[in-house]
């Protein structure tokens, strides 16, 4: 059974930076694709940036500023890192790892992924 547990969120002021993390494990068969995703109070969960087949994407809001970063995975845990430099008020949102590829799409569509964290929670005061 996969598990995906993020941690590192937190409460920061605008210009700062913070370190999220996620770890995938009881992976068996996987490419080691994951993703990050967050969701804003009203708003629906969007892709952030993602290291997929091996190549790392983001969203046009956080390019420059977010860097994903992978480990080596070993016995099936899967590790995913999420750099997040410069942060804005805007980028308060709970932010969501993504696991195990499904069908066909784009990194950035939820429906692409089937297993998901619970959230951690990123608060940017200005």
């Amino acid at each position: 059974q996969v598990q995906v547990v993020e941690t590192g969120g937190g409460t920061v002021q605008a210009g700062e930076s913070l370190r999220l993390s996620c770890t995938a494990s009881g992976l068996t068969y996987s490419s080691g694709s994951m993703a990050w995703f967050r969701q804003a109070p009203g708003k629906e969960r969007a892709g952030v940036a993602s290291s997929y087949t091996g190549i790392a994407y983001y969203s046009r809001s956080v390019t420059g500023r977010f860097t994903v970063s992978r480990n080596n995975p070993a016995n099936g845990v899967y590790v995913l890192n999420l750099d997040m430099n410069n942060l804005k008020p805007d980028d308060t949102a709970v932010y969501y790892c993504a696991s195990v590829l499904i069908g066909s799409g784009s990194w950035y569509s939820t429906h692409h992924w089937r297993s998901w964290g619970q959230g951690t929670l990123v608060t940017v005061s200005s």
